[in-house]
């Protein structure tokens, strides 16, 4: 028998059924969000995907190291070249040579007039000029110079001193007991290149007592750009070094002497990184500075969200050589030929030695630093999804039973 209200049963039965169909809806929406839990909303890979991820099959896509004190010292061992370490600090020689291209100036003297290179004596009051300055010459490919009544002389290769000696014995029992004076005006063999961002490029004559990289780029009127955005690159006998700009003036074992053929190439070339994940800031963050360890990096990127990170978490990404991929992972097979290899660094921020650790890693230019997920956020995000999907369900059934 139905009773009176015409509601076909009763408030009891309306709620069960209701409650039903919400959890039928319910189990349908979390077998869907768990058939395709990779689709949930994410930043990027959680800690325990960026692991299961460095192989996949037989492919091991990249090297994965916890960050500890061997890494640390691997790192610290593979640092870019420096001037120091690449040339070293020698001071050039005391003495510059001539060579081909140079410019060399002769004055040749005479004991007495009525010589050679001295005119005669036009009374007995005039002593007559005993000296003659030989006009300059550019010396040959040949290496010589021409010199009246000694003929061509070899002088590349030599000092002024030992050109001076080789022209008087050319000209001895021709001139008056002569003496000479070789001077150098333009010595292009015994001078610097310099060009790219600086006020004046050029070619920096050497003198004898020796200048430095920064004397030379002083020389050509400073860098234009600013310091921490600046590296100076040097070419000498078939090696090359870079280093940046503040290195150089807060090192003064960076600041070596340049020597004769150098190239120096000053180069505006602005450093980055980019932060990415469960950090204050995602975003391309400049350096403003010679370098940065991987602490400042982080604390420049505003941190880790402790709402959201996880502290186990946070990566490092970069290529290495193949060099320091071997020593990372021995194990790790490297393509024939490839210089570059994927490393992902992994450090653990609820240990506190990390901190310190982190002290002692530069970031380098267009390094990624990689933040993961807490657990309990991805957590949070199933929740959230299954209650928004089971929403319309209820929607549904309280619509169903009149309630």
């Amino acid at each position: 028998m139905c009773r009176e209200g015409g509601s076909g049963g009763t408030p009891d039965d309306n709620g069960l059924v209701r409650m039903r169909i919400v959890t039928i809806g319910m189990v349908m929406a979390a077998g869907l969000v768990l058939a395709g839990c990779s689709a949930l909303p994410s930043t990027g890979p959680t800690t325990m995907e960026v692991s299961e991820q460095a192989n996949v099959g037989t492919e091991v896509r990249y090297v994965l190291r916890d960050v500890d004190d061997h890494v640390v010292s691997i790192l610290a061992a593979s640092r870019p070249a420096t001037f120091q370490g690449s040339f070293g600090d020698s001071r050039p020689a005391p003495g510059q040579r001539i060579g081909v291209g140079d410019t060399v100036q002769v004055t040749i003297w005479e004991a007495a007039a009525g010589g050679l290179f001295s005119s005669p004596a036009i009374d007995r009051n005039s002593t007559g000029a005993r000296s003659a300055v030989i006009p300059p010459q550019i010396v040959a490919k040949d290496g010589s110079i021409t010199v009246p009544y000694a003929g061509r002389i070899r002088v590349a290769g030599l000092t002024t001193p030992e050109v001076e000696q080789r022209i008087v014995t050319g000209l001895t029992g021709k001139a008056i007991e002569p003496q000479v004076l070789v001077t150098v005006p333009l010595g292009l063999s015994n001078s610097v290149t310099i060009l790219g961002e600086v006020t004046n490029g050029a070619r920096v004559p050497l003198s004898v007592r020796g200048e430095r990289i920064l004397d030379v780029i002083a020389s050509a009127g400073g860098v234009r750009a600013a310091a921490h955005e600046t590296f100076v690159t040097l070419q000498r006998r078939g090696r090359t070094a870079a280093v940046p700009m503040q290195r150089l003036v807060l090192n003064a074992s960076e600041n070596i002497f340049a020597h004769p053929d150098d190239v120096i190439t000053v180069v505006r070339d602005p450093q980055t990184y980019s932060v990415f994940g469960a950090a204050g800031r995602n975003s391309v963050i400049p350096f403003d500075a010679a370098g940065i360890t991987l602490d400042q990096a982080l604390a420049k990127a505003g941190g880790l969200l402790d709402w959201r990170s996880d502290p186990q978490g946070v990566f490092l990404l970069r290529y290495e050589t193949a060099s320091v991929a071997r020593k990372l992972d021995p194990e790790f097979k490297i393509v024939p030929h490839d210089a570059k290899v994927p490393v992902i660094y992994k450090i653990n921020l609820r240990d506190a030695k990390s901190y310190f650790l982190a002290q002692n890693i530069d970031i380098r230019n267009r390094d990624i630093i990689y933040v993961a997920n807490a657990p309990v956020t991805e957590f949070q995000k199933l929740i959230q999804l299954l209650l928004t999907a089971a929403q319309p369900v209820a929607t549904g059934a309280s619509i169903a039973t009149g309630f």
